[in-house]
């Protein structure tokens, strides 16, 4: 599936939070604060006011703004100056004044956004498309959660201005998925995090949880405008700027005293809204979706298996299913008691994989079985050899005799030089041991070796960008994913790197 960079379609800037926090409320404070919030304009905040709303953050399990990094600023050299226009002053009061009717936002024409609506249909106009086709398969989805939650259908947009649709999108200080949860914050919505699952990743999780979020924030100030710049810029600086402002709730009078990145946040996601409502005006036509979201279907997994290996027994490409189930981490979906992990799959796939679930399951259990175990005694210290140095010894001829490398050997013994002493004792790890001093061991009897060996006529295939493993065993006649992994020693698609060398063998 392909996606462009966010980096293109709009400008990124780094916001740094207050992250002062009180960690105790009364519960007396708290109802005092959600009336203060309520109060007329005249009854302005003081900062002891500031400080007990932020309380309230915490009691109401959030104490940061959802996004603390990626932030859509608008880009002065893209408006200031500019004397084009893609559409008239005239005819978008028309058109604003029309969605002002539909949504429950305050979309009023004012010249700044005017602006910036010229400049998104003047200089992003070409990454559109593709966004909307990455819509067609997120939308329907969001739109069955804020409806859940009460919230404006066109909060959907707020994905696009955050992440540009893109489920695994993280920023430089670790915002990450459709919408942009922090790992603290997700963490007070129950998104979880381990080394195998992000579920700030996860589409259907993160939406629940940013709803619950704004719903929240819509609680505070009664204002989804407001909510919307709280969303980015943290409710207290959001409540300041009403204080600083002398009591104006409107967004556009408050918005000289928001952080600079929140004052162009809003006219992004208005900007987005009205370019998605009027693309057929302005010739914007959706690419074709690789997927519908109604094309897809989940099941569960009974043991930990690996997209590589889903990939082998049903024939779905890797990256299909790394963009169906951006929250596996390691491109591995674990079973672990109690979480219930599920595989999202083309709905023409889910009879593929139920007929062959075992056979799935099988090869992930040879595949464990062909890794190196760990030798037990190699981990308990009472294994280890002490070697007295002889004449004619050197560290590599006792490194080979023992399995080992010279420089463990120099580690083991803290050795600066390679130097011996006739009568130096050492200490050693054996990874084999040699027929010397283990005499009960036949003379005709070899160690043999987890390597596998491969004799014959082979090519060399260099590995290029997009390739997985199934899609490179297509290329070759009667090869198969799993004999790739052993003529080239790798075990999953991780080691599968652009310009990487294969061996291929002849049948």
């Amino acid at each position: 599936m392909k996606f462009f960079s966010p980096l293109l379609f709009l400008t990124i800037s780094i916001f740094s939070q207050e992250k002062d926090s009180i960690t105790t409320v009364k519960k007396d404070t708290i109802f005092v604060a959600k009336d203060s919030i309520k109060k007329n304009a005249s009854n302005l905040f003081s900062d002891k006011d500031l400080k007990i709303i932020d309380s309230l953050l915490i009691e109401e399990k959030f104490n940061s703004s959802l996004i603390d990094t990626l932030v859509y600023v608008i880009n002065d050299k893209d408006i200031i100056g500019n004397t084009k226009i893609a559409v008239t002053s005239d005819l978008l009061k028309i058109r604003l004044s029309n969605l002002n009717e539909k949504t429950p936002f305050n979309l009023a024409y004012n010249p700044s956004l005017e602006k910036v609506i010229n400049s998104y249909l003047l200089y992003r106009k070409k990454y559109y498309p593709a966004l909307m086709a990455k819509a067609k398969y997120y939308f329907p989805m969001f739109e069955q959660y804020l409806d859940q939650y009460d919230i404006p259908l066109e909060m959907k947009y707020l994905a696009i201005v955050e992440s540009a649709l893109k489920p695994r999108a993280r920023s430089r200080v670790g915002a990450s998925g459709l919408w942009q949860f922090m790992y603290g914050t997700g963490k007070q919505f129950d998104l979880k995090v381990s080394s195998y699952v992000d579920e700030r990743y996860n589409p259907v999780k993160a939406t629940i949880a940013a709803c619950k979020y704004l719903s929240q924030l819509f609680k505070i100030f009664g204002d989804w405008d407001l909510a919307l710049a709280a969303y980015n810029s943290g409710p207290g600086n959001v409540t300041k700027a009403i204080k600083r402002s002398g009591g104006y709730k409107n967004y556009w009078n408050i918005r000289p005293f928001l952080p600079r990145e929140t004052a162009g946040y809003v006219p992004a996601f208005y900007a987005t809204m009205y370019i998605f409502e009027y693309a057929k005006e302005h010739k914007i036509y959706s690419e074709l979706p690789n997927f519908f979201n109604f094309q897809t279907d989940t099941v569960h997994i009974k043991r930990t298996i690996s997209f590589d290996q889903i990939s082998e027994k049903i024939n779905v490409d890797e990256e299909i299913l790394a963009n169906l189930n951006p929250s596996y981490k390691l491109d591995i979906i674990p079973f672990i008691k109690g979480r219930n992990y599920a595989l999202r799959l083309p709905t023409n796939k889910i009879v593929d994989f139920l007929e062959k679930e075992k056979e799935i399951y099988a090869l992930a259990n040879a595949d464990d079985a062909k890794r190196e175990k760990p030798l037990p005694r190699y981990f308990e210290m009472d294994k280890r050899i002490r070697y007295r140095v002889k004449s004619g010894d050197f560290l590599g001829k006792i490194a080979n005799r023992y399995g080992v490398r010279v420089s463990d050997l120099k580690r083991w013994n803290r050795l600066k030089t390679s130097r011996l002493k006739i009568g130096q004792r050492l200490y050693i790890y054996p990874r084999k041991i040699p027929f010397s001093v283990n005499k009960k061991t036949s003379k005709n009897k070899k160690e043999t070796s987890n390597t596998f060996i491969k004799k014959g006529k082979y090519q060399i295939y260099t590995v290029q960008k997009g390739d997985s493993l199934w899609s490179i065993a297509q290329k070759f006649k009667n090869v198969s994913i799993d004999e790739i992994k052993k003529w080239n020693n790798i075990w999953s698609a991780k080691g599968l790197k652009p310009g990487t060398k294969l061996k291929i063998y002849k049948s």
